[in-house]
Order: C-alpha cells, then structure tokens, then sequence
C-alpha cells in the first residue's frame, strides 16, 4: 500500500491530524522550524526528526514512550551519584544542545536546529538541565516546555551517571511545578529501565490534550541545587 505523506505549505503552521501518520509514525514533510509551527506541533504530539540533506520530517510514533515523574527509578549507585553533582536548570542552553551533538557520531541536531531551539529557549518555551563535576558541564538534558507536559529531546553524559542525574532533578522540577509527564518520544531500553513505559499514539494524545489546559512554567528556569 502506498501512503502519500502531506506536504507542509509554508504560509501555514497548521499540521494534519497526527492520528493520520504513516505506520512509520511520518505525520508531515516539508515547512521549517520557525518557532510557532514548532510549538504547534509539539501541542499537537509532534516533533520533528530528520538527517541533513533531508526536507523535514515531522513524526507522532506509535507507540509513544513517557515517563511519570514520580515513576523515576532511582538506582543506589546513582543516589550516591547525586551527591557528587550540581545540578543547574537554563544555565548553559546552547552548551547543552552542542554537547548533545557532539556526541554522536550521526546526529538529527543541526545547525539550523540549534538555532531553532535556541530561538525557543530565548521565548521561555526550550529548557536545560544541566549536570556539573567541579565546575564542567559533565551532561545535561534539553526540550521544550508547554502546559503540563515536557517534551525531552536529547541528553549527554561525559561522566557515569551524569544524564541521569540531570533528568532525576527533571522530574523533580516536574512534580514540583504539575507537569503531569515527560515524553521521551521513541521506546529507549535504557529510559525504560527508569520508569519510563509505552503507551498507544491514542492514549498519548488523551493525555497531551488534558496537559496543554494548564497554564504551565514559560521563562527561565532558575531552581539551582549544588
């Protein structure tokens, strides 16, 4: 069977319904990452994922991997890790997202996705948590805040237990301030183990919908723990 994946017009920041997608989980091709049309898609269970030389690729898979704050596992190793830690919330955005990149060997953050993230982060909606070992960005996490939910998006570690600890204090931050759940986008072995669990496209969306009606934590995050 042969699907036809709509094309984004670029006058518009409308997407089609996400429950449309192709079963890879493809919603829509084409537009850009101007900042409304991304914050549109987000709202609407979408983000966008693709390699360099590619039109963009918007995506809503199915299933959808989440993680309830309170749900995180937190193994004794890694509370012993906490301790050695500061952790630091907006500090270092850019430096965050670099890191992310530099990383991998094959990589979805471009240029022009760090500027538009950057963009996000300058409007209060993109957010960083960042991890420290005697005064180094040692890991962090980064994503884009709306409502009651926090859309992850990458993280780093240069150090054992780094990332997790960032996304410990995350879910802190979260229980904190009623966001209600962390989307963590595709199923991750390794976000699994926790607490992370998989849900239906379906369920994701019901969820989204309750989440988007609260008002939300926009600007800085400024809660530093050392």
């Amino acid at each position: 069977m042969t699907y036809l994946i709509p094309y984004l017009s670029k006058y518009s920041y409308n997407f089609p319904d996400p429950r449309s997608a192709s079963p890879e989980g493809i919603v829509a091709v084409g537009g850009d990452l101007n900042p409304n049309r991304l914050l549109n898609a987000y709202k609407r269970g979408i983000f966008p994922w693709y390699s360099e030389g590619e039109p963009i690729l918007w995506w809503s898979p199915d299933p959808r991997l989440i993680l309830y704050p309170q749900d995180i596992k937190i193994s004794r190793s890694l509370k012993k890790s906490l301790k050695k830690f500061t952790i630091k919330f907006d500090s270092d955005f850019e430096g965050v997202i670099r890191s992310c990149r530099d990383v991998r060997s094959r990589t979805w953050i471009l240029p022009e996705v760090i500027e538009a993230f950057c963009k996000l982060h300058e409007l209060g909606f993109a957010h960083s948590v960042e991890t420290y070992y005697e005064g180094e960005l040692v890991g962090g996490l980064y994503g884009i805040s709306i409502g009651g939910a926090f859309f992850g998006e990458s993280m780093f570690s240069k150090k054992s237990d780094a990332s997790k600890s960032a996304l410990v204090a995350l879910c802190n931050f979260c229980l904190e301030n009623s966001i209600d759940f962390i989307d963590c986008q595709i199923p991750s072995d390794h976000l699994k183990r926790m607490g992370a669990v998989e849900i239906s496209r379906e369920r994701f969306l019901i969820k989204l919908e309750e989440a988007m009606k609260k008002g939300g934590v926009i600007g800085k995050w400024r809660k530093d723990k050392g």
